[in-house]
């Protein structure tokens, strides 16, 4: 791979509170365009190492490059012009409940632009329509389901048209068909706007259905012990939790 190529880097990252280590020697790369999954079990820190990537926690050694950017080593005003570039979808949909959904996605357009009440409507309308929240735009949170509230997060998210989206466990507390529906929007956002996503998530149908490529971070040695297309690595891993982890039976889905 290039470096034009891989629009984010982990190098040589270790992450901790303190003295205690959450994961350490971490290196891998994602593409442009590319839908990226850090997956592995509960307790391993996969959102610990995306709040690194999303520049909301310090690595304790090591780099995240951001289109070529070392974060973590440049100056304020370059962070702050790159944070504005990063789109978060939170697992929770984190709407301000006391406003509508065209008044959340309006957040970030009235404090990082010089557009107009307006011009401000007319993006927040599009923003919800592309994920399908069209006619939606003046009801509040508690008016709609949770799988919209995803979509009216993601809808905030996009609001000023990131390079780098990321999602939090975006399928928690979905049903099923829920759940496939937003991995289908995902992918069909990376494939219109394209967009470079980061998804952290233990769900197995989100990771076969949207994953180019992934890192398995494992809680035991908190490191990461896998990367590649995990189709490929189903198939092929000879390491016994990244079989286990992948092939495991039951309830895949949250909810």
């Amino acid at each position: 791979m290039t470096d034009a190529q891989a629009l984010i880097v982990a190098k040589d990252l270790e992450i901790s509170y303190g003295d205690f280590v959450i994961q350490r020697d971490l290196n891998f790369t994602v593409k442009s365009g590319e839908i990226f999954v850090i997956m592995g079990g509960s307790g391993c820190g996969k959102t610990t190492v995306m709040r690194s990537l999303t520049g909301l926690k310090e690595p304790s050694k090591g780099q995240v490059f951001l289109g070529g950017i070392s974060f973590w080593e440049a100056d304020q005003k370059t962070r702050d012009r790159i944070a504005r570039n990063i789109g978060i979808v939170y697992q929770s949909g984190a709407l301000w409940s006391s406003m509508t959904l065209a008044e959340n996605v309006s957040l970030p357009l009235g404090e990082f632009t010089n557009l107009n009440v307006r011009e401000i409507r007319e993006l927040a309308s599009l923003k919800l329509a592309l994920v399908g929240l069209a006619g939606f735009e003046d009801y509040y949170p508690s008016e709609i389901s949770g799988g919209m509230r995803k979509r009216a997060g993601v809808a905030r998210a996009l609001a000023l048209d990131p390079e780098f989206l990321f999602f939090d466990e975006p399928s928690a507390g979905l049903d099923p068909v829920t759940s496939s529906l937003l991995d289908e929007l995902i992918i069909e956002l990376r494939d219109s706007l394209r967009t470079t996503m980061v998804m952290v998530t233990h769900e197995l149908p989100s990771i076969f259905s949207v994953a180019d490529n992934c890192v398995f971070l494992d809680a035991e040695t908190r490191t990461m012990i896998a990367t590649g297309d995990p189709k490929r690595l189903k198939k092929e891993s000879q390491d016994p939790k990244v079989h286990a982890f992948l092939t495991r039976g039951g309830k895949n889905r949250t909810g």
